[in-house]
Order: C-alpha cells, then sequence, then structure tokens
C-alpha cells in the first residue's frame, strides 16, 4: 500500500509540474544539409542518429518493396534503406543494401561504441551492426506473411508488421496465471517494433508495440549479450501500461523515459520495470532523445496524427518533467515540422530532426540564451 501510495504521489507531482502557462519559445536556426546522390531519393525519415565522428546515419521508407498476395496473406520484402552521411551532409555509403529484416524502418540509434541499431517495425526485428555495417545481432523473428487485415496505415504507409508469426500466443503466464493484453511473451518475439536504448552497463531495453490496437505493448529488457531478463507492460492506460509506444531512452541512473504516445504521455520507470513518474502536458509525445554530459535534458516531439497539422512542435525538459521551453511548429517550411518521427541530441543544442510527412531530415542549433 506505502508504494502504491509513493507511485501515485510521483504521478500527481510530475503532471503538475508540466502544467506550465506560457512555454518560453527557444529561438532556432534550421538548415537542410543531406546531398543524395543522383537517383537516390529521401522517403519517410522515420529514424535519424549520429556517431562520435558527427556521421549521421538515417533510415528511410523508401526504396523497391516488393508484395506478393496469396490467398489472405500478404508477403512483404523491402522497403527501407540505411543511409550514412558525413558531418557536413555529404553520402557516404548505404548499409545493410537489400537485407532480410529491411521492411518498413522505425528507428535507428548509435551506442556509446558506435555500434549501429536498426528498429524495424514491418519485419519486427531490431538489428544490430558494427561501425562499418556488418550484422552483429538480431533481435526477434520477421513474420513469414502478413494477413491482409493486419496491413493498416500507421504513420506513413506499410505494414503493421504483425501476422501470425509475430503475434504473441496466450504465453508469457507466470505462475499459471493468464498475461494480460499486450504484454507479450518472455523473449525478442517482438510486435511493430518501435525504440532500442542502453544503460550504462550495455544493458538493451526495446519499445515494442507501436500499434495501439493489437499485438504486444510492453518494454523488454536483455543484457548486453542479447539474453533475455525481463518484460513489463500491457495494453491499457494505467500506471505501467501502455498505448502505441513511440520511443524509448535511459538516463544516467538507468531510470527508462517511454513515449507512451496513445495516453499522451511519457512513463518513467527503473531498470526493472518498477513506476517512478510520467510526464504530461506535452501533447502526443512521439520521438524522444536524451542529451549526454552531467546535466541531461529530454527533447520529445508533439507528432499528431498525420490528419492533424496543428501544433507539431518539440519540447525540451528537465528530466523531472519541468519544461524548459518549445521550438518549431506543423507546417512545410524550414523550422516546421511534419510528424517528427526522430531526433538526434548527441550535442545540446544542435539536433538533427527526421520527418515522416516531409521527407527530410533538419539540422537544427537552438539558441536559448538569445
Amino acid at each position: 500500500m506505502r508504494r502504491l501510495l509513493s507511485v501515485i504521489v510521483a504521478l500527481a507531482l510530475t503532471t503538475g509540474m508540466t502544467a506550465q502557462n506560457p512555454v518560453a519559445e527557444i529561438p532556432f536556426d534550421a538548415a537542410d544539409i543531406l546531398k543524395l546522390p543522383d537517383g537516390v531519393y529521401l522517403g519517410e525519415a522515420a529514424g535519424v542518429a549520429t556517431n562520435s565522428h558527427g556521421h549521421l546515419f538515417v533510415f528511410t521508407r523508401t526504396g523497391p518493396a516488393h508484395a506478393a498476395v496469396g490467398a489472405s496473406r500478404t508477403f512483404y520484402k523491402g522497403g527501407s534503406r540505411l543511409f550514412e552521411f558525413d558531418a557536413t551532409g555529404r553520402f557516404v555509403k548505404e548499409i545493410g543494401q537489400g537485407i532480410y529484416g529491411f521492411n518498413f524502418a522505425q528507428a535507428v540509434r548509435v551506442d556509446p561504441q558506435d555500434n549501429i541499431w536498426a528498429v524495424d517495425q514491418g519485419s519486427t526485428q531490431v538489428i544490430k551492426f558494427d561501425p562499418q555495417g556488418g550484422v552483429l545481432m538480431v533481435f526477434s523473428r520477421k513474420p513469414e506473411s502478413i494477413p491482409v487485415a493486419a496491413v493498416t496505415l500507421g504513420r506513413g504507409t506499410g505494414p503493421a508488421g504483425g501476422g501470425a508469426a509475430a503475434t504473441p500466443p496466450a504465453a508469457g503466464r507466470t505462475g499459471g496465471a493468464a498475461a494480460q493484453a499486450g504484454a507479450g511473451i518472455p523473449g525478442d518475439s517482438f510486435t511493430r517494433t518501435a525504440d532500442v536504448a542502453w544503460d550504462r552497463a550495455g544493458n538493451i531495453y526495446v519499445a515494442d508495440g507501436a500499434g495501439d490496437g493489437t499485438g504486444n505493448a510492453r518494454v523488454a529488457k536483455f543484457d548486453r549479450d542479447g539474453r533475455f531478463i525481463r518484460t513489463w507492460g500491457s495494453r491499457g492506460s494505467g500506471p505501467g501500461q501502455f498505448s502505441a509506444l513511440r520511443g524509448i531512452a535511459v538516463d544516467g541512473s538507468g531510470n527508462v523515459y517511454v513515449a507512451d504516445s496513445g495516453n499522451k504521455r511519457i512513463q518513467v520507470f527503473d531498470g526493472d520495470g518498477n513506476v517512478k513518474a510520467q510526464i504530461g502536458g506535452i501533447g502526443t509525445p512521439s520521438a524522444i532523445c536524451m542529451t549526454n554530459g552531467s546535466h541531461r535534458y529530454l527533447y520529445s516531439s508533439n507528432s499528431n496524427d498525420p490528419e492533424t497539422m496543428d501544433n507539431g512542435e518539440i519540447y525540451k525538459l528537465e528530466l523531472d518533467g519541468r519544461i524548459v521551453g518549445k521550438f518549431g511548429r506543423a507546417g512545410k517550411s524550414l523550422k516546421e515540422f511534419g510528424t517528427v518521427n526522430a531526433i538526434d541530441c548527441r550535442v545540446e543544442n544542435q539536433l538533427f530532426v527526421g520527418e515522416l510527412l516531409n521527407w527530410r531530415v533538419q539540422k537544427l542549433t537552438l539558441h536559448p540564451g538569445r
């Protein structure tokens, strides 16, 4: 009972601290710096990340997608490409061209060792590449087929990534009790994977369940070698439940921040999945990013559904949920955003933002003291 009360108090305090009005506008500049080779085009920029050398990686929904319909099932391959650019935006190379697990790009992250992690919502897989682009580790198994009824319009067009092979069975039981909807099964049987992050020990956290209807709605934790540790979460709106996970980040103390988009909040957990707090009052959190350094900040995009062009701003937050300020709005021009799905914030006041609707990556320079 004491633990429950402490959780409720933490939730109330954190939510209250985000209810600020008015929110300060942070001045910023924007540039479109990517230089693609002739005949190569950027589609929906679903993932953006930088490495320690300033190179930029873009996971985009583009390329030669192929779908063959047989009876009631669709067999799908292709549709995502992973590009590397140098710090000036010059094209360097493509990584994983034609790879089996690239279907419907969702996110890309770079870990402290400069390994590249591609998260694909369509194949339900998370793929770890070394800095040169060699495959090091693969999580989950791509569905052999996708039921036609499961192919939906989500953030952009593409497969839901579910299918019979990826839908959790009535497993995930503990002590004989039936698992809650969306709790998944122990291990890396993912559905519509959303994002990946790490703590200082190298433990891997996967936000599993970008959909808000069926499939998983949980966080799965693995050790640095990919061995399963634990899972938490289910579908719903209560503390520790999720509706459409979009992003995940881990702070220096090992706290896990999850963009719970369907519930319009960011939930905060310890590394064992215990609820610590929630952050609200920032629209519909989608892409989130944690800065480095001794004083860390959290960036979160208010990425509404494609049918709604209101808002669209990005918030800068203290880790306790207090809003430092916001910048940008929905639109087509530079300094405006079209459904932000990715933020890289390796440098606190220099961001790279990937957009789905505008098919681009913007480099933003913030001027908080101006």
